[in-house]
């Protein structure tokens, strides 16, 4: 089972100079993919336990659109075993003018991550 969300960084989101966003934006997108992954496969939203690994491999700006996927890979009794990628898709063309952008022919890998995400056996409904 799949699950995919993709949203542009906002100004918001930028936290160091430059315009460069948090990476622990990217791992707040996981979050929510697992929850989604979650709410599939139990009818509940878990709880996330732990991340085995992350893998921060490109920086992300305000204004690039992020599509974060996860996946589950394992299952438990109460246990869900997830991996997790985030790609930029589409980047700002701020050099072009100030509303142009670009979709990127080859998406650009910019996070990775493995975690366990728990459901109890009390609250699992499928």
């Amino acid at each position: 089972m799949k699950a995919i969300i993709r949203l542009r960084m906002s100004q918001a989101d930028a936290h160091y100079g430059g315009n460069l966003v948090d990476g622990a934006k990217m791992l707040q997108l996981f979050g929510d993919v697992a929850t989604e992954l979650l709410i599939r496969n139990d009818g509940d939203e878990g709880l996330f336990r732990a991340y085995d690994n992350i893998e921060f491999l490109a920086p992300v700006y305000a204004g690039d659109y992020i599509e974060a996927t996860g996946e589950i890979i394992n299952c438990g009794n109460s246990s869900r075993k997830m991996v997790f990628e985030a790609r930029k898709v589409i980047i700002p063309r701020p050099d072009i003018n100030d509303s142009a952008a670009d979709i990127l022919e080859e998406p650009i890998v910019v996070c990775r991550a493995n975690g366990t995400c728990v459901v109890p056996k009390g609250k699992q409904r499928k």
